[in-house]
């Protein structure tokens, strides 16, 4: 009787290949280093700026930081700002919703083209956009000579600013609720249709709850674009101090005039609204994927009984 030689199972391979990729049964030695060099990169890039910029704003003293940000010019372009973030988060907020809703929930004619609009923003830059607002609103602009005779400002105006603010922060809404949509699913919504209820209903009582901090993660990475935003509100701002310059474009004036304590003085704030963004942006991060979890843990469940 001969001896066979049994051949391997397909399973030996396959489970070796899945220990290689396992990051945990790399060496130690390994993971140390690519830990560490993470973390170097981190504190060169992003927690050594920030420490900078905190220390070159109090480096004169609180009292010089204190009045620095007490400026009329700075607290006109803070009104500003906010103002502009108060205007474009909700619009964007109520037109990302809608597109959202339709691409995911609707199948129509021009379906790719309003998702290919959505994304545009992205792909043009945005001191191409300011631009094109001052082609259009500016005083040798094709409307330009229209809304002057009417005293109707947009260039070099706060509507100027509102509109370059909205063309840039447009995609954040629709593009965090397209995938959490589609993820979700159309069940919930047909069995509440089959149970009587309106449209109204179905959106308020089922599809906003399901997508609430996906929508919540939306509105602040549209808020912290809204207010750092540079290239398109530099354009059409006009630099007008204490009229039209928001806080970046404050802190840019401040500094080319070298008065460099107020000017770490605005930037610091416009960081310490960054990192309550960022903390903000973590906590919902993490429902956002939850939520994702169980859309996809449900949708499963319902294929595995249909």
């Amino acid at each position: 009787m001969t001896d066979r030689t049994l051949p391997a199972s397909p399973a030996v391979p396959r489970a070796r290949a899945m220990r290689r990729l396992d990051p945990v049964a790399e060496p130690r030695v390994v993971r140390v280093l690519l830990i560490g060099a993470a973390l170097v990169f981190l504190a060169l890039f992003l927690v050594l700026p920030l420490v900078a910029v905190f220390a070159q704003a109090l480096r004169k003293g609180v009292g010089v930081y204190v009045a620095a940000l007490a400026d009329p010019d700075a607290w006109a372009a803070i009104r500003l700002t906010l103002t502009v973030a108060a205007i474009a988060v909700p619009l964007n907020l109520v037109v990302g919703v809608c597109a959202s809703w339709a691409i995911a929930k609707f199948e129509f004619r021009g379906k790719a083209l309003l998702t290919t609009l959505i994304d545009l923003p992205f792909s043009v830059s945005p001191v191409i956009s300011g631009l094109v607002y001052v082609l259009l609103f500016g005083a040798q602009g094709l409307l330009g000579p229209w809304l002057q005779a009417r005293g109707i400002d947009i260039i070099f105006a706060m509507p100027g600013i509102v509109l370059a603010t909205l063309f840039v922060t447009f995609p954040f809404v629709a593009r965090e609720l397209i995938p959490l949509m589609q993820a979700q699913g159309g069940d919930e919504e047909e069995a509440a249709r089959v149970l009587g209820a309106s449209g109204w209903q179905i959106f308020r009582r089922v599809t906003l709850p399901n997508v609430k901090w996906g929508l919540l993660y939306g509105v602040i990475l549209c808020n912290a674009r809204a207010m750092g935003e540079f290239g398109a509100v530099s354009v059409v701002s006009g630099h007008i101090r204490g009229l039209t310059d928001t806080m970046p474009l404050h802190v840019e004036v401040l500094y080319n005039e070298y008065n460099f304590a107020a000017a770490f003085a605005v930037a610091s704030l416009l960081a310490l609204l960054a990192l309550v963004t960022l903390a903000l942006k973590l906590v919902a991060e993490r429902r956002v994927a939850a939520e994702l979890a169980d859309a996809r843990a449900g949708s499963a469940l319902l294929s595995s009984h249909s």
